[in-house]
């Protein structure tokens, strides 16, 4: 028999619920206006799933696509791309996180200020490209240390971030530009959610046998909560549903520890939930959850 524990801090955060709720109004009070989104909303294939079976679809151009109502996802876009839509017709419905807002007005004030804009992140992640846009480009990319060659000559460096970055890697980068640049700015644009998720996850991870990171593959946040878990030694599997666990894996463990990035749906993490269970019933005969360490502990 194991246990399961939740990790007190997973699934939808602020930011992801608020613009899957701006996506539910408008799909619900549409006035027979075709409905996108440009990219994904979220970075989660079953929630895109459910907002396409409310006529709300995906698209990743403005051309051959009849005008309609547009959602900025919630990464983000560069402006350049909002201007267009709306010379094309479309009507604009802005669910972009607060959060990659804010990240966004830091790094163009950076740029009026007359700093080197640095951000940290994942150069081909949408939100990344969405912040880059407001700086008409001239941020400069830093993902790892390998980037940082970048940066030879700049004088007047102002940083910003990714809001799904591992602190970790952030705190690690910032260290390092302090020595190239003879003035840096530094705003800390991680999202505080993002933050805690990362905290309940690795503390989990530390006293459990084996750990669940449940969300979808190309999720930044996911995929850190992953590789901090992958950093305790623990068995760590990223997955996207229930069906993609082996019960081999589970063979020897007693406490099984579970995840969830902030795009993940919570009826994805209850599916995952439940499959357990249903091996730990064929294992013990069923028993009550109880609480254990203020975390939420499913026994089978």
């Amino acid at each position: 028999m194991f246990k399961i524990i939740l990790a007190e801090k997973a699934g939808f955060c602020f930011g992801v619920k608020r613009a899957m709720a701006i996506a539910e109004k408008t799909a619900k009070f549409n006035s027979n206006k075709p409905t996108y989104t440009f990219g994904p909303l979220i970075h989660n294939p079953q929630a895109v799933s459910y907002l396409e079976s409310m006529e709300v679809r995906p698209i990743h151009s403005l051309n051959d696509v009849k005008p309609g109502k547009l959602i900025v996802r919630s990464h983000g876009l560069p402006p350049q791309i909002i201007t267009e839509a709306k010379e094309k017709g479309f009507e604009i419905i802005d669910a972009t996180c607060p959060f990659v807002r804010r990240t966004q007005d830091f790094a163009k004030t950076l740029l009026n200020e007359n700093y080197e804009v640095v951000l940290i992140g994942e150069a081909d992640h949408p939100e990344v490209i969405g912040i880059a846009g407001h700086t008409n480009g001239k941020a400069i990319i830093i993902e790892n240390e390998s980037d940082l060659k970048k940066l030879t000559g700049k004088m007047r460096i102002g940083i910003v971030s990714q809001t799904t970055q591992s602190l970790e890697n952030f705190k690690n980068l910032v260290m390092k530009i302090r020595k190239i640049g003879n003035e840096v700015k530094i705003y800390n644009t991680i999202c505080r959610e993002t933050q805690k998720r990362q905290k309940s996850a690795l503390m989990l991870a530390k006293k459990a046998d084996i750990m669940f990171i449940i969300g979808s593959k190309n999720s930044a946040n996911t995929t850190h909560l992953a590789q901090l878990s992958q950093q305790t030694g623990k068995p760590t599997y990223h997955i996207e549903k229930f069906s993609e666990i082996s019960p081999e894996w589970l063979k020897g463990k007693k406490i099984i520890g579970i995840s969830a990035g902030a795009s993940t749906p919570s009826y994805v993490i209850k599916d995952v939930i439940t499959y357990l269970k249903s091996i730990n019933n064929k294992i013990s005969g069923p028993r009550g959850p109880r609480l254990l360490h203020k975390e939420e502990v499913f026994n089978g």
